[in-house]
């Protein structure tokens, strides 16, 4: 069977962002890989229904162009399905009240997706869909 088995990025804060995934999105995580030679650590996040997984990854001279997440070449944004349009509403307005920006209010896209979008706290583009 042809699909993906996992998506991974470059983090600077490994414990905030997991953290964020398994409070939010009801992650599971794996335990913490640390290469000491490579100055590597990382961290496999997954669902409990689906096989696909989030790698996020950090290692010392990984650099950032925070002004320019979600508008470059490569990945854009990720985008998770929390079930139903009500589900979408609740989390959207909990990441809000827990302080964390949001820039797409929940809505119906012109491709027929129920979405929210929230920037996870390192600027990454989160949608949550249907």
């Amino acid at each position: 069977m042809i699909g993906i088995e996992h998506v991974a990025i470059w983090v600077d804060d490994l414990e905030k962002m997991r953290k964020f995934y398994t409070t939010y999105f009801k992650m599971v995580s794996s335990e913490k890989y640390t290469n000491k030679d490579k100055g590597f650590t990382s961290y496999f996040l997954s669902f409990a229904a689906s096989r696909t997984r989030l790698e996020i990854m950090n290692r010392y001279d990984i650099t950032e162009e925070p002004l320019r997440r979600g508008f470059h070449k490569g990945i854009t944004h990720i985008a998770i399905s929390v079930g139903d349009k009500e589900t979408v509403d609740l989390l959207t307005e909990r990441l809000l009240s827990d302080c964390y920006k949001i820039i797409g209010e929940p809505r119906t896209t012109g491709d027929g997706y129920y979405e929210s979008v929230v920037l996870d706290p390192e600027g990454n583009q989160i949608e949550i869909t249907i």
